[in-house]
């Protein structure tokens, strides 16, 4: 079990690294894209030579949209395993500790079910979108492997589950 759980545990930090380089390149495409803008008007109004060649970067919108996505797609897992999700315990902590750890185990289990079709889904729709050859308005780049990547992200959500749920239950039946 822990040979599983090292190897999860890396894969979920490293896309949470991607995620991580994902918004910077972010504010980069944007800071850049605005500075150069913010140049041709400058050359719009006072002709400067210098800034004749500059223009803004074409498709700034497709790449800080795509990148935002990897962004957020890969950055699940992380949170999953740090608990970073919001959470009700008001009415939880009121329970009785086996009570807890019963309820942990249906949201847990719930949880992991719920990304495991969002895996499955995801999986179909990128399929539909290659098919199609859906792409994206100014670059044309082609959506079906962004999607694949959110599909990823979700199977590494319920492989995060199903080791909290085999923790839990290891916890609790004193193995």
């Amino acid at each position: 079990m822990k040979i599983i759980e090292k190897i999860i545990n890396n894969l979920v930090r490293y896309m949470y690294y991607i995620s991580g380089a994902a918004i910077v390149l972010m504010m980069l495409i944007t800071t850049t894209d605005v500075f150069l803008r913010f140049c041709v008007t400058l050359y719009g109004n006072f002709h400067w030579e210098f800034l004749a060649s500059l223009k803004p970067i074409p498709g700034t919108y497709d790449m800080v949209a795509l990148c935002g996505s990897v962004a957020a797609a890969l950055a699940m897992a992380h949170t999953t395993v740090q608990s970073g999700h919001v959470a009700v315990e008001l009415a939880v902590r009121l329970m009785t500790k086996k009570k807890q750890a019963i309820l942990k185990l249906f949201t847990d289990t719930v949880s992991g079910l719920f990304f495991a079709a969002l895996a499955w889904r995801c999986v179909l729709y990128a399929l539909d979108l290659k098919s199609s050859g859906e792409v994206s308005m100014t670059m044309q780049l082609p959506f079906h492997p962004f999607v694949y990547l959110l599909a990823i992200s979700a199977l590494s959500v319920t492989l995060v589950f199903l080791m909290v749920i085999v923790k839990d239950l290891r916890k609790e039946t004193g193995k």
